[in-house]
């Protein structure tokens, strides 16, 4: 078969793999969606689609280190070859060197069967060499010893080596390697009831009668934590009947840190898809009124789906640039704004690890812009004795302490919120409560779940 050929052969975990790989290298695409998508397109399940996952994820994490450790043998280079021949060797090195459980013939025998449904016999030989040749001197692959802490950490724990050397800068080498090995493990499966609807007692019961291993989060009063084996919980009836919504335990903190009331007037500026908007409104118990906004219609109608499968009522959507909110709202006219801002998202690596390919210095210098003039609009709307609240999936300080440092020193009449929610001194968050003195900066090693920084400001009664 020519290499643009395609073989009408039932598709295996490897090959929606290699699919995914390929697209993901080649065109930008993110990792989760191509990946979701290849699976149901596949029809594989249980173990073959856990394979699959596992093959993706794990060949994205580790992608440096693989090449690094490739390279030798691959005689032209890695970089010459066609890229669905060097994701087929970084997929079958990742079986290879990382997973133990796959008897190291079926790797190659897999990876050979593959190279001739796609390419020919030349590239069949190659990768069986290859392959044969890594596993006769595996014992002897060892990264160098002697290496500077930045690029010992880029290649034990696969990080780019920029993004080492800032983390190093900024915290420091023994929590930069935490974070970075951190990033490499699995993420926890994690969900939010929904309290209009049953509670958690009664949603752990429900759990546990499936004979689904659970407990409670130890960060958020709404949490659960599915413990292995859980598989996809938007597949649930409990998601389909609004019982529940899948979220991160960091992300949960946002809306009680928000601290919204029934009745109040709500604004999220940057809403989609929908998470954290469904919490504020399902603690303001069905009253008041939250106004989720986002700049993409498509988005926003993500926002509109999840509140209509909750039975939320007290949702009103808006579309627009949420900087220039301004214009169309009443300055001083909410109660409590959430700003959860568009962010680098270098806190959950662990869950998209191809955010740290791709993203660069530079990015992080442009969305800092963004988030400043967003936090200014935001500040305008709210009323006096207001809360607003700032976060973001960053661990990032330019981003976070950085930025809200910034705005007070801007806006004389925000402080920072003298309360702290309860859940900022439990003992998992502990470590990123005494982080900094300007809000919250959850690293992932601190409780297994998502980097996140959460700041509360208040806006001044007494506003000259």
């Amino acid at each position: 078969m020519s290499s643009g050929g395609r073989s009408p052969a039932k598709s295996t975990s490897r090959s929606v793999a290699l699919q995914v790989l390929t697209a993901v290298e080649q065109e930008g695409a993110y990792s989760n969606l191509l990946l979701n998508g290849a699976l149901q397109k596949s029809g594989l399940s249980g173990p073959d689609a856990g394979l699959a996952t596992e093959l993706v994820y794990g060949t994205i994490q580790r992608l440096n280190t693989i090449d690094f450790l490739l390279e030798p043998f691959v005689t032209k280079g890695m970089g010459k070859l066609a890229p669905w021949v060097r994701n087929l060797l970084r997929m079958s090195f990742y079986q290879l060197y990382y997973l133990d459980r796959i008897p190291p013939h079926a790797v190659v025998n897999e990876a050979v069967n593959l190279a001739k449904k796609r390419g020919h016999q030349g590239i069949s030989g190659m990768v069986n060499g290859v392959l044969r040749n890594v596993l006769r001197r595996k014992e002897e692959l060892k990264l160098p010893e002697g290496l500077r802490p930045v690029q010992r950490i880029a290649l034990e724990h696969s990080h780019p080596e920029w993004l080492v050397a800032r983390l190093l800068e900024q915290y420091g080498e023994q929590t930069a390697e935490a974070i970075c090995r951190a990033n490499n493990e699995p993420p926890s499966i994690s969900i939010r009831v929904n309290r209009a609807k049953t509670s958690r007692e009664d949603m752990l019961r429900l759990l546990k009668e499936q004979g689904l291993s659970a407990a409670p989060s130890k960060l958020s009063q709404d949490g659960i934590v599915v413990e292995g084996g859980g598989g996809n919980m938007a597949l649930t009836p409990w998601y389909r009947e609004g019982l529940i919504s899948v979220q991160d335990e960091s992300s949960v903190l946002v809306a009680e840190a928000l601290d919204p009331e029934p009745g109040m007037s709500v604004l999220d500026c940057c809403a989609a898809p929908g998470g954290k908007t469904c919490h504020i409104a399902e603690i303001m118990q069905g009253s008041g009124l939250v106004l989720a906004n986002d700049i993409h219609p498509h988005k926003a109608k993500l926002v509109e789906d999840q509140a209509n499968r909750l039975g939320l009522t007290n949702i009103d959507i808006s579309t627009g640039d949420a900087s220039k909110l301004g214009e169309r709202l009443e300055q001083n006219s909410f109660d409590r704004i959430l700003l959860d801002a568009p962010c680098s998202g270098l806190g959950v690596i662990r869950r998209k690890p191809d955010l740290k390919w791709a993203k660069t210095a530079g990015d992080i210098a442009e969305i800092a812009g963004i988030q400043r003039t967003l936090l200014d609009t935001a500040g305008d709307l709210l009323k006096p004795g207001g809360l607003l609240v700032y976060s973001t999936c960053t661990i990032e300080p330019r981003e976070n302490v950085e930025m809200v440092s910034n705005f007070l020193s801007r806006h004389p009449e925000f402080e920072l919120a003298a309360d702290k929610p309860s859940a900022w001194e439990t003992e998992p968050l502990a470590a990123a409560s005494a982080r900094g003195s300007i809000g919250l900066q959850i690293l992932p090693q601190d409780a297994h779940s998502d980097g996140f920084y959460i700041a509360r400001l208040r806006k001044k009664h007494d506003q000259a």
